[in-house]
């Protein structure tokens, strides 16, 4: 399959593995794999990773077909929200893991729906993670979109690209805002010690996060946070440079009285346009048990 891409003004100057990432919505190791195997070219010309892309330019990326997935499907029970030929809306568990990775190679959302979709999934984000477009953390509950095929694959990582996809999370976290509503605007990188953390830094990629309260409650506030862009941790890490780390939060937050043995952080609704009909998709999800027993138990304190 080959995708065309043309480079919008905003994205010029960036390097084209950089840029790669983005547009696909791959890891920055994947279009780097891509470049090499001389897999993307303007006209005649192979790019170099190194090339820093130009406005207009019209980039052509050759999508070498899926290889056979060593994973294994496996019969995991999915609350599917929604589904077509092209995509699926999953509601997420908490706990569970989206994409096989060291320590998590099975029993993973992944390996769950190759068995719902008896493999008929985007080969674009690789062997490892097919069909998945955007992730959650093992602990953060909620929707995901996925998409079956590389043609939606495409379109909605364009619209992840463009920001506008619009992804709203519910969380607890501890302390009272200064601020009832706000915007976190900080870049957010790997941490230089904890490689298992991101932070904010100054050399880190554009970050930025939109919160509003909308309870507080005696050391809690319940808020929504509207992402913008997507980091990894992203809203996990926002909260905690503000000094209000999400309440069950083992690796960014700290010790609480909240009791909960996992982070209170949900990813409640996704709004889209359907990347081949067109249509304007929204879904809403309920509040896992665990969550919404925590705010049952603020509200009678």
């Amino acid at each position: 399959m080959t995708n065309e891409l043309i480079v919008l003004s905003e994205d010029a100057q960036v390097r084209l593995d950089v840029y790669l990432a983005k547009a696909l919505s791959i890891t920055r190791s994947a279009a780097q794999t891509l470049i090499e195997e001389e897999k993307v070219t303007i006209g005649d010309t192979v790019l170099k990773k190194r090339y820093l892309v130009c406005e207009d330019d019209c980039i052509h990326v050759e999508i070498p077909e899926a290889r056979p997935c060593e994973l294994v499907p496996q019969e995991i029970p999915l609350d599917i929200v929604y589904e077509d030929r092209d995509l699926l809306v999953v509601n997420k568990a908490q706990g569970m893991v989206v994409h096989p990775a060291a320590g998590n190679w099975d029993k993973t959302l992944v390996n769950a729906l190759l068995f719902h979709c008896a493999g008929n999934l985007s080969g674009i984000n690789g062997e490892l993670r097919p069909g998945i477009v955007h992730r959650l953390d093992k602990d953060t509950s909620g929707l995901m979109v996925v998409a079956k095929n590389d043609a939606a694959h495409q379109g909605l990582a364009e619209q992840i690209a463009n920001h506008s996809v619009r992804r709203v999370y519910h969380a607890v976290v501890i302390g009272h805002l200064k601020e009832t509503e706000g915007t976190v605007n900080a870049p957010i990188g790997r941490h230089k010690t904890d490689r298992k953390k991101m932070c904010v830094t100054a050399d880190g990629r554009e970050a930025i996060t939109h919160y509003r309260v909308l309870r507080e409650y005696p050391g809690f506030s319940y808020v929504e946070c509207r992402l913008e862009t997507g980091r990894t941790h992203q809203i996990r890490v926002h909260m905690a440079k503000l000094g209000h780390p999400i309440a069950g939060d083992p690796v960014y937050g700290r010790k609480d009285q909240s009791g909960l043995s996992a982070q209170c952080l949900h990813s409640k609704t996704i709004t889209f346009t359907h990347p081949i009909s067109g249509e304007e998709l929204f879904f809403e999800s309920e509040l896992p048990k665990p969550f919404s027993d925590f705010l049952n138990r603020l509200e009678q304190a």
